[in-house]
């Protein structure tokens, strides 16, 4: 959560119609500009100019589930700042569809209901205790 003053400026800066997005899906106020898109819809912005350190850069999600598997590898890069170019400024960064890879985006299942559960056919090492009650005299 940031302080109060940076909340007041961001708020003037972004106006109350993304003050209220931001604060339904992102929890925070942030103010930068847009630095690009990705074919997901996924919106990239960067301030560098009072952000705290590691903070400059966010995605706001088309989809609000917030899950990094949602975001390009391109992206995903400049995102946790291991490049400093962005996709749109970098030709290896952009990315392009190869043979091997999958035609449409599919999110990562795990710990979902779809996730992937394996079945054992291991037979238990322990087995559950059942007491047996003595019959009354």
């Amino acid at each position: 959560m940031s302080t109060l003053m940076r909340t007041l400026r961001n708020l003037r800066k972004i106006g109350f119609k993304e003050y209220g997005h931001q604060m339904a899906h992102i929890g925070d106020t942030k103010a930068g500009t847009m630095i690009g898109m990705d074919k997901y819809g996924n919106k990239f912005f960067e301030n560098l100019e009072e952000e705290l350190p590691l903070r400059t850069r966010w995605c706001d999600y088309k989809d609000h589930e917030f899950d990094p598997s949602q975001i390009e590898p391109g992206w995903h890069a400049w995102m946790s700042y291991m490049v400093d170019k962005s996709p749109v400024e970098d030709k290896l960064l952009q990315r392009e569809l190869r043979v091997w890879e999958p035609k449409e985006h599919r999110p990562t299942l795990t710990w979902t209901r779809s996730g992937y559960k394996p079945y054992s056919t291991v037979k238990n090492k322990y087995s559950a205790w059942t007491p047996v009650v003595k019959a009354r005299q």
